[in-house]
Order: structure tokens, then C-alpha cells, then sequence
């Protein structure tokens, strides 16, 4: 702790040279009665019309008022008028008030400052997500204003047992840190190994919540095991689940954990449609996964290993198709893949307005060249564009990336071992899927450990009235929500 120098005109002095006289730093002395009344803040960062409105007036109707106290510190503290008004007396939380849009009121003979809120609005307002698009239910999304975001929280849930636990990470950065969760569904154990994880994080700076996730996570995996929203309705959904949910300042995506692999093949949207419509939906999700992740190794191992699988009429025609082409089906299908993943990575780089274009463009053009100049067969197009369309049915960025990952080591595997090879990294992989705990919360969930009355909500979606208990692999607490009906 740094005490505060008990004269107005040392301490402005001293900021201007803690900031290297910084000209967004704006300072004002104010004498009254012979005492010097300093006012300190970041044109940048705060509202200068509140400043002249509310402090400036203030500070000089307390000049003209009669009825001085004793103490124009303490005279201050009663006149000026704001709904944020507190003191400090430790000097060395300047910088994070100034940045923080705050204005800092300094007098003589005291080593006291005054510290109000005069916070610019430097954040876009609440718009429609754009990462998260959805056909029906709330528009509403996260903004950069981190009350703004508990807002939206708030307004969706209004029970007091909805906790925020706030820290501040970033030596340099000193971000704000909220951990939500609902007092009496959220395991407290959950809660308080995020806190001690997140307590053992000592970085210059933090400015997304990305930033974090890897001390949040202990056994790593190419699919992701924190799932990131910017809706606030997702995370109020996942919050009435038990779940537990970090805001971070300046960043409109929320993290949310413990989260498991049977999330991805969900949606916010199912909450709002018929469950047989859903069942349906989580079904065709399922198997554009597989397809997605298989099919490319599937292909190369019944064309070049196991071609006895396939019966003779169609094993001709794909000879004929593939008749001219030098490069084996292995190759074939790394180089189509290869340039649908650049495609895509340019389709998510590009600005919206030219992106589809390019991305439709290129397919058709690069695949028609392709067969024409004879470097890929017909057969191989449709197996990596069928692919590819399934793995379109996720949005999530980083389990897009996983899927990606593995669908590239079943290709090299079918390649070496055929269908043997499948089958081998096939239990590998859910061996390791299997394997992945956080906070806890097997990935797997439900499915193993297998719980038959979590079974309502995983693949098949039961009615809304039958869904009486809360996931019991998120929390054993409070497990009822809602209650039976006779």
C-alpha cells in the first residue's frame, strides 16, 4: 500500500509523471478558502460532460456554500452528486480507476482520495449475434460493457441465489473476472477449484476470455471441454443446469464449464421446438459427425485395401472413374480436403460480403479443374464435398477444429492399415474421449459413466413436463427442476 501525499498539487505531479505526461491525462486545481482541490482523470476513458456537470459544479458549489465543514474533504464527499462515490487511501490503485473511467478527487491536508464514476461509453450496445445465428428465441447478445453482460443475466434470471464472484487477472491489464453460478444448484467443489485455478494464473495481461482457457483445463484434447457463448440465453439456460460461468471484462464471450461432448450435438433452439422434432435433429447431428470424421478414411480404405467389401458392379465403376488419374486415393483426398479447409479458413476471414462468394467460387471452379485435368477422380469430389457439408452442421470453432484433426488421422491410419487401422484409432479415440475429466464431469457424459435418467435430454429429447431432474453429472445438488405432475 502507497499512502496518498496529503497536497493536491504533488500527487497531480506525480501522475503526470507515472503517466510520462500523457495528454489524454487531464487535471484541474480548485482553491477553496485557501485549500487546493485536485481533479484527475483520462479524457479517453471517461465522459467530460459528467465531469463538468457533476464535479465541477459540485466542487465549486461547495466553494460558494455557507455552511462549509470543518474539513473541505469531508464537505466534498457530501455535496457532489453520484451514484458510485467511495474514498481509498492506497495510491497505487490509481492507474486501474483512471482507465477505468473514473475520476479521482484529491484535496490538501488529506490522504484520502475521492473516487467517482464518470465511465465513457466506449462499448457497441446489445445487438444480434453474429457467430451464434438462431431462427427462434432471444437476439439479444453479449456486448464489450462487462455490467451490461451480468445485466443480461440478471434480467433473465431474478433469484438472488445468482452469485458473481469477481477477480481481477493481468498485472498490467488488472481485467475483471466474474464467476457466475446460482447458490444451491452449482457444486461448491466446481466453484472452488475454478477459483483456486484461476488464483494461480500471474500473466502481464488478459484481454479475452480464450486467454484463460487453457489454465482452466488439466488433461488436454483437440475438442474442447469449455464450451464459449455470446448468448446471454444459452448461458442462463446452462446456469439453471448447474453449470458455473466466467465473464470476462472488454470480451463478449462468456466460457462456460464443466462442459461435455454431448453439448456440441445440442442447440439453444432445442428449448423452443417439439422434442419429437428435436429427437430428429439430434439424431441427424449424430450422424453427420460420423460421417463427417469417417467417410474420407472409410473411402480410402475399401478403394485401396478392401476392395472385396464392395460388391463388383460398383467396384468398376469407381476403376473407370479413377481410370487416368496418377495420384493415389490417398492424396487424392488429402489435397480436396486440404484446399476445403483453406477455403473455409478464408470463408471465416474474409469480410461477410464477398466470403460466400469466394467460398462457392473456388469449390466449383478448383473441383471441376480438378476432374478435367485429370488429377482427382468424380468419386473423390462428392466423397470430400459430402464431407464437408456434414461437418457444416457444427458452428463451434474449436470442435470444428477437432473434428478436423481426427478426420485427418483416420485418413492417415485407413491409409497405412485399411479398415484395421479405422477400427485401432477408433478405440483410441474414444478411449481418450472417455478418459477426459474436468471438474470432475467425465466427458462423456451420459454415456459413460452411463446414467439411464439422464438419458431425457442426451440424443432422444423428452417433453418438457417429463424433464424433472437436472443433468446429475453437472451437480448432485438441488436435482429437482421442476415438480412432478400427477
Amino acid at each position: 500500500m502507497e499512502k496518498i501525499i496529503e497536497s493536491a498539487k504533488k500527487v497531480i505531479e506525480k501522475t503526470k509523471k507515472l503517466y510520462g505526461n500523457s495528454p489524454d491525462l487531464n487535471t484541474r486545481i480548485i482553491n477553496i478558502k485557501g485549500t487546493n482541490v485536485g481533479i484527475l482523470f483520462l479524457e479517453s476513458s471517461s465522459q467530460a460532460s459528467t465531469i463538468s456537470d457533476f464535479i465541477i459544479k459540485g466542487t465549486l458549489y461547495t466553494a460558494s456554500s455557507k455552511n462549509l465543514f470543518q474539513n473541505i474533504f469531508d464537505a466534498l464527499k457530501n455535496n457532489l452528486f453520484n451514484s458510485q462515490l467511495f474514498t481509498i487511501k492506497d495510491y497505487s490503485q490509481f492507474p486501474y480507476f483512471l482507465s477505468s473511467g473514473f475520476t479521482i478527487i484529491v484535496t490538501d491536508n488529506s490522504n484520502e482520495a475521492i473516487i467517482m464514476e464518470t465511465r465513457a461509453q466506449l462499448d457497441r450496445g446489445v445487438t444480434e449475434s453474429t457467430s451464434e445465428p438462431i431462427l427462434r428465441g432471444s437476439k439479444d447478445s453479449f456486448t464489450e460493457s462487462h455490467s451490461k453482460n451480468l445485466g443480461l443475466i440478471r434480467k433473465r434470471i431474478k433469484d438472488p441465489n445468482l452469485w458473481f464472484n469477481e477477480i481481477k487477472l493481468g498485472r498490467r491489464t488488472k481485467t475483471r473476472i466474474s464467476i457466475a453460478y446460482i447458490n444451491g444448484i452449482a457444486d461448491p467443489k466446481k466453484i472452488e477449484e475454478i477459483k483456486k485455478r484461476l488464483s494461480k494464473i500471474d500473466i502481464d495481461g488478459i484481454l479475452d476470455s480464450g486467454n484463460i482457457k487453457d489454465y482452466l483445463i488439466k488433461q488436454k484434447s483437440v475438442f474442447p471441454q469449455i464450451q464459449s457463448t455470446e448468448r446471454p440465453d444459452v448461458v442462463s439456460q446452462e446456469l439453471l443446469k448447474g453449470k458455473i460461468v466466467i465473464f470476462t471484462e472488454n470480451c463478449p464471450f462468456t466460457l462456460i464449464l464443466p462442459n461435455v461432448f454431448i453439448d456440441y450435438l445440442h442447440t439453444s433452439e432445442d428449448q423452443n421446438q417439439k422434442s419429437s422434432n428435436i429427437t430428429f435433429t439430434r439424431i441427424l447431428r449424430t450422424i453427420a459427425l460420423v460421417i463427417t470424421i469417417f467417410t474420407p478414411a472409410i473411402y480410402i480404405a475399401i478403394t485401396t485395401f478392401d476392395q472385396n467389401t464392395i460388391p463388383d458392379k460398383l467396384l468398376i465403376s469407381l476403376a473407370i472413374q479413377r481410370e487416368g488419374v496418377p495420384f493415389p486415393t490417398t492424396f487424392e483426398i488429402i489435397l480436396l480436403t486440404t484446399i476445403f479447409e483453406i477455403l473455409r479458413e478464408s470463408d471465416l476471414r474474409s469480410p461477410s460480403s464477398m466470403s460466400a462468394a469466394m467460398s462457392i467460387v473456388g469449390a466449383l471452379v478448383l473441383g471441376q479443374a480438378a476432374v478435367d485435368a485429370g488429377i482427382v477422380s468424380p468419386i473423390t469430389v462428392i466423397v470430400v464435398a459430402f464431407t464437408s457439408i456434414c461437418s457444416l452442421v457444427f458452428t463451434d470453432i474449436d470442435f470444428m477444429n477437432g473434428i478436423r484433426t481426427w478426420r485427418f488421422i483416420f485418413i492417415l491410419a485407413a491409409s497405412i492399415l485399411g479398415i484395421i487401422g479405422i477400427l485401432s484409432f477408433a478405440i483410441i479415440w474414444l478411449v481418450k474421449l472417455a478418459s477426459l475429466e474436468n471438474l470432475e464431469t467425465s466427458y462423456l457424459s451420459p454415456f459413460a459413466p452411463f446414467s439411464t435418467i439422464d438419458q431425457n435430454d442426451a440424443i432422444y429429447k423428452a417433453p418438457e413436463e417429463k424433464l424433472i431432474n437436472r443433468p446429475n453429472y453437472i451437480s448432485n445438488l438441488n436435482p429437482h427442476r421442476q415438480r412432478r405432475t400427477k
